[in-house]
């Protein structure tokens, strides 16, 4: 378990680490370019930090109205409280809100932006087809996100995907062509570099886009990791993932917009098909089910 939590929290900083410094690469593109100097680069930090400091603080609030979440207390669901009350002493984290969704669908997430500030959301068919340990494995998963401050590093990388598609919009509308009187005779170095930045800026937001993936993906296993360090029960969260698996109606109130947050995709049999297997913000089931049983 230690392994696996070292193994992605180092994965987890060298493609946040390789992410800025391919932000600084374009920055550094564009101004070459342009003739802007680091206005382009500063003025994309500007809006790409604004909209997600939006995200970070309304964000809990959108997903959970989006999902269709509402609030218990104990006298509601002693069950579920008990549960989460139980894992968060264990844990060592506050006691979070906690959020029923009206959907038969297997599926549970956690949002707020860190532990004092923490919901977590638990479909009704989680709670009725989930044994106690497999039940308790999904929710140690959701606390081990608010744990690891997940909420916070996604925001930092959205923040990154925004800088790269506004310099890559910029750049493609024609800003590529102001260039710099002490570029415009650069000869065939400068024709090569110009190509070169017109490529990378095309490729850009796909590669900012599967970078962002890559690093939910590592968060997903980090999570499932260390919620087999909470519960000392590798197999509960393998078993439910097992029956999550095999749910094929996706959520009522899926959307993209929220899909990361989930435990697992919430698409259902769409979820499968090959063009949303490659750009899913979860690793296959399956890989995650063997990840947790080597740990047992």
């Amino acid at each position: 378990m230690y392994q696996q939590i070292d193994s992605n929290k180092r994965r987890s900083v060298l493609l946040i680490l390789f992410f800025i410094v391919f932000v600084i690469l374009l920055g550094w593109l564009f101004d070459q370019y342009t003739g802007d100097g680091s206005g382009g680069l500063v003025l994309a930090l500007l809006i790409s930090i604004v909209m997600s400091l939006t995200s970070f603080f309304a964000g809990d609030k959108i997903a959970l109205a989006s999902s269709g979440a509402k609030a218990i207390v104990k006298t509601d669901n002693p069950y579920v409280y008990r549960l989460v009350e139980n894992l968060c002493i264990t844990a060592g984290l506050p006691l979070p809100k906690i959020y029923l969704i009206p959907d038969q669908g297997i599926n549970a997430f956690a949002t707020g932006r860190d532990p004092e500030h923490a919901s977590i959301a638990i479909t009704l068919g989680a709670i009725n087809k989930l044994k106690n340990e497999e039940l308790e494995g999904v929710i140690a998963h959701e606390l081990s996100h608010v744990k690891n401050y997940d909420i916070r590093l996604m925001m930092i990388v959205i923040v990154l995907v925004g800088i790269v598609s506004l310099l890559a919009n910029w750049f493609l509308r024609g800003s590529l062509f102001r260039r710099n009187s002490n570029n415009r005779d650069s000869g065939q170095l400068g024709g090569i570099l110009m190509i070169i930045g017109i490529i990378l800026m095309v490729l850009s937001p796909i590669i900012a886009q599967l970078i962002q993936l890559a690093v939910s993906r590592k968060r997903e296993f980090l999570a499932d990791a260390s919620s087999a360090l909470l519960t000392r029960y590798p197999e509960g969260l393998a078993s439910a993932l097992e029956k999550i698996s095999m749910e094929k109606a996706p959520l009522a109130r899926a959307n993209n917009a929220t899909a990361h947050l989930y435990i697992a995709n919430p698409f259902g049999e769409k979820s499968k098909q090959f063009f949303n297997r490659i750009f899913s913000t979860h690793p296959p089931v399956a890989e995650r089910i063997q990840a947790l049983r080597q740990m047992a």
